[in-house]
């Protein structure tokens, strides 16, 4: 059983920064996805896919998936880079 650990990305459509500084801890599927025969839909008996942790640190997070066993790779969050920029610059 692996996971990987992240720090929850900014949206794109939307200037907030709430809950940004979560770290969320998921499973990695353990089989692909198949469509269903009837419907189309895709699915799979992977209940581990549904499963998502959040924690305040990733430190919380590494010390629950060696609590439990379970192989996490932590993904750190690169820098952000701000282009500082006035609207005057547009006319430039």
């Amino acid at each position: 059983m692996s996971a990987r650990i992240y720090q929850r990305p900014k949206n794109a459509m939307q200037s907030g920064k709430a809950l940004l500084d979560q770290w969320v801890l998921e499973f990695v599927p353990a089989e692909a996805k198949r469509p269903d025969p009837l419907m189309g839909w895709a699915g799979s008996g992977d209940m581990q896919q549904q499963v998502r942790l959040t924690f305040p640190t990733a430190q919380d997070a590494q010390a629950y998936a060696d609590r439990y066993g379970i192989e996490a790779v932590v993904h750190q969050t690169p820098p952000r880079r701000l282009k500082i920029q006035a609207y005057a610059d547009n006319f430039r």
